[in-house]
């Protein structure tokens, strides 16, 4: 496996390329449920029964299984099916870039996460990874101790502003620095947004049972020109999630320069 292989691949997939590949060019998008929204005035006082609904819906996400579609203009999508009370998820992330598409699988088994990224790891295998060794904001998909991909709860808990915008409808504003790596951003692309990641307009839906639906995120502008939103769908709540324990000979410790790639040690 060549070093230079390894290190386009690996940046790709996990070190943000979705954070510019496709999105600043690419017009956003909203949903009727959640329609994109401009930043609440600092006068902005929050709803507590809004709070609340949208509390309840969150904390939800921890106490059953769910789906959840994440996707940032044309350069990130990602799938997973999550057991939270399992602790255990699959998911697939693509992230496509000029002329180029890379495709990650991970496995998230408690503390344990297993990762397929060609031209990275071995075909027909699972590479483990130390997420420990890997740097911050590292995203494969699934991390052990955040279950969920969108780390929704730290997101809509950093917010101070919830507001109905009409029947479980809801928005505010939140601090995107509480979710290192959501959606491809890394560190480096955080950094850039400065004292504006941490005001990022959002907008939410809940279902018919008040169980969150759809999550719309309204990134910064990147040397102003407005970037695609980050939107999450979530579905499939309650539904039986499969994540297995590779065999044992299918399971591969990732090497050193798999984490040096990552600027990771």
């Amino acid at each position: 496996m060549r070093a230079p292989v390894l290190a386009v691949a690996a940046a790709m997939a996990l070190a943000g390329c979705s954070s510019t590949s496709g999105s600043a060019t690419t017009e956003p998008t909203t949903t009727a449920s959640a329609p994109a929204t401009a930043a609440p005035s600092a006068s902005s006082v929050a709803d507590p029964a809004a709070t609340t609904a949208l509390g309840q819906a969150t904390a939800a996400l921890g106490t059953t299984s769910f789906r959840t579609t994440v996707t940032a203009g044309s350069g990130f999508n990602l799938v997973a099916a999550i057991d939270a009370p399992g602790g255990k998820g699959n998911a697939e992330l693509t992230a496509t870039g000029t002329n180029t598409q890379l495709k990650v699988k991970s496995l998230l088994l408690g503390q344990d996460l297993y990762a397929q990224i060609p031209g990275v790891t071995k075909e027909n295998t699972w590479t483990h990874l130390d997420m420990a060794r890997l740097p911050e904001g590292a995203n494969v998909g699934l991390r052990p101790g955040q279950i969920d991909p969108v780390n929704t709860a730290n997101l809509l808990g950093s917010t101070t502003d919830v507001r109905s915008t009409g029947s479980r409808e809801y928005a505010g504003t939140l601090d995107l620095t509480k979710a290192a790596g959501l959606a491809g951003i890394d560190k480096v692309t955080m950094d850039g947004y400065g004292a504006d990641a941490q005001h990022v307009p959002f907008t939410a839906g809940l279902d018919d049972q008040g169980r969150l639906s759809v999550l719309t995120i309204q990134l910064p502008a990147v040397d102003g020109k407005q970037t695609a939103p980050i939107e999450a769908l979530y579905t499939g709540y309650g539904e039986p999630v499969t994540a297995e324990q590779p065999p044992a000979d299918q399971v591969i410790e990732a090497p050193a320069d798999v984490y040096q790639a990552l600027g990771g040690a």
